[in-house]
């Protein structure tokens, strides 16, 4: 586990601008704590400049923008048990994808799951919400995303099957941030 020290998040000067969505105290009607808005941040000089890194145990995600700069976002994380951990990468990117729940998943909860299991659309109501950034490691697709949400109230809570959930404002910004081939380090 990796203490909140290790990433110093002190409010920075803004070399890195966010546009006015991601800065929005609401989402879908929701208003974000202020400890889960998008905000520009100082962390600690060992995080590379275009890398991501989730802290679960804070439940916020960081891109690294610059020497010893980030944005921070409050995300919702996995159950206990549920989180991946160590380092993968963005292996594809998708703007409204569709969702189907993993054998797993279904196998766990069948009552929430098994109507899904031929897939869903993209759209405002699917699970994976605005975008999807698809977590691989070593050239395969572990089957977990960071990924936007039709909740927004479950920003900061441990709530997911493994995905790393953002209101999606933070994940339309995110996106356009963030090439496929982006290192992301899961710090649980």
């Amino acid at each position: 586990m990796i203490p909140r020290r290790h990433f110093l998040a002190t409010a920075a000067a803004a070399a890195t601008t966010l546009p006015a969505a991601a800065r929005a105290a609401t989402s879908q009607g929701f208003t974000l704590p202020d400890v889960y808005k998008a905000q520009v941040v100082e962390v600690l000089p060992e995080f590379r400049p275009g890398t991501l890194h989730v802290d679960v145990r804070n439940k916020v995600i960081y891109w690294i923008t610059g020497e010893r700069q980030a944005i921070r976002y409050g995300v919702a994380v996995g159950e206990q048990g549920r989180n991946l951990s160590g380092t993968v990468t963005v292996g594809r990117k998708a703007e409204w994808p569709s969702w189907t729940p993993t054998a797993n998943m279904i196998r766990r909860e069948p009552n929430k799951y098994a109507q899904f299991a031929g897939g869903m659309p993209g759209g405002p109501e699917n699970p994976l919400g605005a975008r999807a950034l698809y977590l691989y490691r070593n050239g395969r697709d572990t089957m977990y995303r960071v990924h936007g949400t039709p909740q927004p109230w479950s920003i900061g809570q441990s709530v997911s099957s493994g995905c790393v959930r953002l209101v999606n404002a933070h994940i339309e910004d995110l996106y356009e941030r963030v090439p496929v081939g982006t290192k992301v380090t899961i710090h649980s």
